[in-house]
């Protein structure tokens, strides 16, 4: 049976539901606010990256990247952050795949510490400028992987640029097509707060306020626009899916119908824990998503 999309919200509710939002992000316009200094507080806490910048195309990327020596025959391993966000909360990923592959973890253009474009850029956009960084700092084939918004750039890079990617891991990929409104997902962000903890909030506000109110909410429009299940049937590169069981964004009818519709998908299911594992459970998701990579890769 198809499935029919539901419509995306109109203008007018847009706004309402725009102006509820904005409480929670500071009022920056689509400018970045000036964080103050000793504020990155994910990347001084890890002791195996440290910070660069590439001018790639025409905007300077930041990138976080491992200083550990790495195996030889190990891939380089790219992680992609989620929406309004930046790389810095997928540190705690960093470090524990970082004594088994050499990692990188950038900002997309508009984010954290990278250089922010005029205006917001959409999906395919984002995928580019992932493709163009990848390219200029050198780094072959990759595995990539994503949380939530993360997984739709991924979805989107993956079946454009097949020859950059040896396999992907999408954790907790957004959004199934009937919660595709400002009102569904908004229930589903509330619904998933209860399972993050506090340090994960002062990492997110450090992030909104780097990438301000316009740029976030019009990301948000552009990701509730993507559809990536058009686009997965196009990925020839081995994929995982990986939900953890009580992530209420990433619903289990949708992680298994993404991972059916994957050529050569599998899914694999974490007990008792929710959306950002890429934050709160490192350990867990690495000890998914190195196997399958070693697996695929080697």
């Amino acid at each position: 049976m198809p499935v029919v999309t539901r419509p995306i919200i109109s203008r007018r509710r847009f706004l309402q539901y725009a102006s509820a939002a904005a409480a929670a992000f500071p009022q920056s316009g689509g400018a970045a606010l000036p964080v103050p200094a000793g504020r990155r507080i994910m990347s001084d806490d890890s002791a195996v990256l440290r910070s660069t910048f590439t001018q790639a195309g025409e905007r300077m990327i930041h990138a976080l990247v491992s200083v550990l020596p790495a195996p030889r025959q190990a891939p380089p391993v790219v992680l992609v952050h989620g929406l309004a966000l930046s790389g810095q909360y997928m540190v705690p990923t960093a470090d524990e795949l970082a004594p088994h592959y050499h990692v990188l973890v950038p900002d997309f253009p508009g984010f954290g510490d990278s250089e922010k474009p005029s205006r917001a850029l959409d999906v395919p956009l984002l995928a580019d400028a992932l493709a163009g960084w990848m390219e200029t700092v050198g780094c072959p084939r990759a595995a990539l992987l994503g949380n939530s918004f993360g997984c739709q750039i991924i979805v989107d890079f993956a079946a454009r640029y097949p020859h950059l990617v040896a396999c992907a891991v999408l954790q907790g990929p957004t959004t199934p097509p009937d919660e595709r409104s400002w009102l569904m997902q908004f229930i589903r962000w509330q619904q998933n707060s209860q399972y993050n903890p506090p340090k994960m909030g002062k990492v997110a506000g450090i992030d909104y306020a780097k990438c301000g109110i316009t740029r976030a909410l019009a990301t948000f429009e552009f990701s509730l626009r993507d559809e990536p299940e058009e686009k997965l049937a196009a990925i020839q590169a081995p994929t995982l899916v990986v939900r953890g069981a009580k992530d209420p964004i990433c619903r289990q009818y949708w992680a298994e119908r993404v991972a059916a519709a994957l050529p050569n998908g599998r899914l694999e299911i974490i007990p008792d824990v929710a959306h950002t594992l890429v934050f709160t459970s490192p350990e867990a998701l690495v000890s998914v998503s190195r196997p399958f990579i070693d697996a695929v890769t080697r």
